[in-house]
């Protein structure tokens, strides 16, 4: 659902094309306990990082395990979320808390379950 997703951009008013690209482990190439989930932007390159103690947070919580298509998922329905509220502000890297990592896994797994089967 959201590895290919048109938004709109809330102050252009335009539709914005993101396309799922890439899943990343961050501490091999940054040093970073999170997993990254690039995005092309209307082509250009975007990250999403979502940090790895939300996999721990959620599992305690509902003894289920954060996939790597979730990840996916949770990702996209950030970025969806920030261009059509205003906060894409155009970023190439934004970084999710725990807490917003699992408001946006709510959030998707919630649009997956309306979506017709």
């Amino acid at each position: 659902m959201f590895e290919n997703f048109t938004a709109t951009d809330r102050w252009t008013k335009k539709p914005v094309h993101c396309i799922y690209q890439a899943l990343i482990v961050a501490i091999s190439t940054r040093h970073a306990d999170a997993v990254d989930v690039k995005f092309l932007v209307d082509g250009r390159t975007t990250w999403v990082a979502l940090p790895h103690p939300a996999w721990v947070e959620y599992r305690n919580r509902t003894g289920k395990m954060i996939t790597d298509s979730l990840a996916i998922e949770i990702a996209g329905h950030f970025l969806k979320t920030a261009l059509e509220s205003g906060e894409g502000g155009g970023r190439d890297m934004y970084s999710l808390t725990i807490e917003e990592t699992l408001t946006h896994l709510d959030g998707a797994v919630a649009d997956m379950q309306a979506q017709p089967a």
